[in-house]
């Protein structure tokens, strides 16, 4: 079977998203029809695959769970949105009057962001711009992004690169899952294998598919409270609260040190 080609598969996936959202797109089907919904892929490297529909990253306020609302209202000052996605919680923001900054590496989903009416985007991966003369006050990690740490060993690395862009006092709000609830036994099995490993349990291996493309095979972090404050430790950012009220998602208050 032939291999799919890499490329911005969040991109493409979530302009058609949008252009299904909005009713006007580039690749209808015969009769000016959309296929519905759009599905996002995806694959771990034990073989498990998942889907889901791809519309949750247009959400407005009104569709949003407890857990997003409650992020919101710790945001202050200048924000940067890391992994801004199709600028779901960044136009909010802007909404509201903030200076909110979107951070992505997906052409695709800057694109849309902007259509959707977000002003100031950076496309660009955090390590390399950590050199921008930008200072901000807020950083947000939502939509799960808490896995963007990667691992015990990339966490810190991406958590000096936003030292380096931070005001004094800055505060990081991070949205993450804790994996070890779960009694399914392909995930129990697989969180075991990650540890003798030498992994974390909850540390994913996974390449996104639509249509004919794929991204580069990748990691991505679910990690226990605990876990992420032993990973924590150790950088200029200290965890200063857990909100689990909606276990097994839970949002980290994050504060840089002195």
């Amino acid at each position: 079977m032939e291999e799919p080609a890499v490329g911005d598969v969040f991109g493409e996936m979530i302009k058609d998203a949008y252009a299904v959202h909005t009713g006007v797109g580039p690749r209808p089907l015969a009769g000016g029809r959309w296929p519905r919904p759009v599905i996002e892929v995806i694959e771990r490297d034990d073989g498990l695959i998942n889907g889901a529909p791809a519309g949750h990253y247009l959400e407005e306020p009104a569709d949003w769970r407890p857990f997003d609302h409650r992020a919101l209202r710790l945001v202050r000052g200048h924000v940067l949105d890391i992994g801004v996605g199709a600028g779901r919680t960044a136009v909010e923001l802007q909404r509201r009057g903030m200076a909110v900054t979107g951070l992505d590496t997906s052409a695709g989903a800057i694109e849309v962001a902007r259509k959707r009416g977000l002003r100031d985007t950076v496309l660009n991966t955090v390590d390399a711009y950590a050199v921008a003369s930008a200072r901000y006050d807020t950083f947000l990690l939502l939509g799960n992004n808490l896995g963007l740490l990667e691992s015990l060993d990339r966490g810190p690395v991406l958590l000096d690169a936003l030292a380096r862009l931070a005001n004094p006092g800055a505060r990081l709000i991070a949205q993450g899952t804790d994996p070890y609830g779960t009694t399914d036994p392909v995930h129990v099995a697989y969180h075991q294998r990650n540890r003798e490993r030498g992994r974390l349990g909850g540390q994913l291996r996974l390449r996104l598919r639509y249509r004919r493309l794929a991204t580069e095979w990748f990691d991505y972090l679910n990690c226990s409270p605990a876990e992420l404050e032993e990973l924590v430790a150790g950088t200029r950012w200290r965890l200063k609260a857990i909100d689990d009220e909606d276990r097994p998602y839970y949002l980290a208050v994050l504060e840089l040190a002195g």
